[in-house]
């Protein structure tokens, strides 16, 4: 017999600020209606929120390299070490990216790479220190996956590579890896990627070394609704102990050009996805619409499903694109989507202090 709430009961709950559990979360998954879920999500928005601004940062996401050993079956930018279309990033294509970002106004770079089996933990420092010593840039780069891949092949603890790339140069984290943090799914769409418990680990020693970061999911692909919610609740956890997230996002998993194959998620998935992480993770102020995977009208709608911040203006994405998904949204589109759903645009920085109100 259920003995969950009915699920008007369960969203009244959570309205009034209140936790919802892992059963609660799932029963709202599963069975409340999507407007619904919009107006609570919105209202919790409007409370973390009340100033009206809708969020962004210019950034540029630079790929260091795509040789990568995981291979992760959801995944169509890596190549093998071998492959003819495999890079490594020079310094002077490095360093050409940074200026051009500088020059657009740009406030942080999203340094992530795959998983090459000889770059030892010294390029990633001398990167750190080279990008450091000419330009005043936040570095908001490395994902777990990649610092427990440098914490194997150095032999050092993770948090002493923490502590050597941020004395470096390294200011926060990405959320990037978490996928769904469940381990039967991961051992099915990556099973060469570290375990759910891993990539907290990281997140929590980043926290506790003094590094911010952020955390995503990527859903759609072969998880179920109980883990998803069991996704939000785990990260919920961990923002209780450390409070070191500044910002949650959800996207779509997007099947293009992959080993895994499938569907992507529709609109509507998005949207009750991106409600239910507002109402589940009551302790983390930001969460960030998709345009990335979603493009720029969706992820205006998804404004009144619980975003408060439509992400980066990224002058430069490869992972999603090299899945056959090429949404790109100029400055200009931006402002325009926000300004067009009643609210005002506002450049932040990657700590989320708001550097310009747009007008």
């Amino acid at each position: 017999m259920d003995t969950v709430a009915d699920w008007r009961s369960l969203l009244a709950k959570a309205a009034e600020g209140q936790r919802l559990s892992l059963e609660e979360g799932i029963k709202i998954y599963k069975e409340a209606d999507l407007l619904a879920l919009g107006r609570v999500a919105t209202l919790l928005r409007e409370r973390k929120h009340p100033h009206n601004l809708i969020t962004f940062v210019i950034d540029r996401n630079i790929n260091y390299t795509n040789v990568c050993t995981c291979q992760c079956r959801f995944c169509a930018f890596f190549r093998e070490e071998n492959h003819p279309e495999a890079y490594v990033i020079s310094r002077e294509e490095l360093f050409a990216k940074i200026e051009e970002l500088i020059q657009a106004g740009g406030t942080q770079v999203l340094i992530q790479g795959g998983l090459h089996p000889r770059l030892g933990l010294d390029f990633y420092i001398d990167m750190l220190k080279d990008i450091k010593r000419r330009y005043k840039i936040h570095i908001h780069s490395f994902s777990p996956p990649e610092i427990i891949h440098m914490s194997r092949l150095s032999g050092l603890t993770i948090t002493e590579v923490l502590k050597r790339l941020k004395k470096a140069g390294l200011d926060s984290l990405p959320g990037g890896g978490a996928e769904i943090l469940v381990n039967r799914v991961r051992k099915i769409i990556s099973p060469h990627k570290i375990s759910w418990e891993e990539w907290m680990e990281v997140m929590l020693t980043a926290h506790q070394v003094g590094l911010r970061s952020t955390a995503t999911m990527m859903f759609g692909s072969i998880e179920n609704p109980e883990e998803r919610i069991l996704h939000l609740v785990r990260i919920r956890e961990a923002q209780d102990q450390t409070g070191g997230f500044t910002a949650f996002i959800p996207w779509s998993y997007q099947p293009g050009n992959t080993q895994l194959g499938g569907t992507t998620a529709t609109g509507m998935d998005y949207l009750r996805m991106l409600a239910i992480s507002r109402i589940m993770l009551d302790n983390i102020p930001n969460i960030q619409a998709s345009w990335v995977t979603q493009g720029a009208k969706l992820a205006q709608v998804a404004l009144w499903f619980g975003a408060n911040d439509f992400g980066g203006t990224m002058l430069e994405e490869n992972v999603v694109r090299a899945a056959g998904v090429r949404n790109w949204v100029p400055l200009e589109e931006i402002l325009h989507c926000i300004r067009a759903a009643g609210k005002v645009p506002a450049q932040r920085n990657t700590l989320y202090e708001i550097i310009r109100i747009y007008d």
